[in-house]
């Protein structure tokens, strides 16, 4: 009777011993969880911060143009059209390994894209469109 006792015994503390085991398992699979959320959510706020950092660069320096009139309508489209074709062209030219010059382009000479006779003044769109153009040249240029 002792041995089956002291077996019963054996066999009780090992099926203690292993559900301790299992324990801190289930607590680390649950920590790896938690980390792959945190890992998510910083690369998401990477994400984010990269985004915001397009937009500003996209409109910097494009608050200031009090004097030179026209409607928001005809300012965004034609600054978007030229930012557009502007680093378009630039990350070309980086490319090609041509100089840094958007003046030579003929978008920019030209500076009509996306003009709508709807918006305006043709040649306040050009204006817009060209300072629009020479902001994403240059950060085409500049690889982004």
């Amino acid at each position: 009777m002792k041995s089956t006792c002291k077996g019963l015994a054996k066999g009780a503390s090992m099926l203690a011993l292993g559900l301790l085991m299992l324990v801190p398992v289930a607590g680390v699979s649950a920590q790896t969880g938690h980390d792959d959320h945190r890992r998510d959510r910083r690369q998401e706020r990477r994400e984010e911060r990269r985004e915001e950092r397009r937009e500003e660069r996209r409109g910097r320096d494009w608050g200031d143009y009090n004097g030179w009139g026209g409607s928001q309508q005809l300012r965004q489209t034609a600054l978007n059209a030229g930012y557009n074709n502007g680093i378009k062209e630039g990350r070309r030219d980086r490319q090609h390994n041509d100089r840094f010059d958007y003046t030579d382009e003929s978008a920019y000479r030209k500076a009509t894209a996306d003009y709508s006779s709807r918006l305006g003044d043709k040649s306040l769109y050009q204006r817009f469109f060209r300072q629009g153009f020479e902001n994403g040249y240059r950060d085409g240029w500049n690889g982004y």
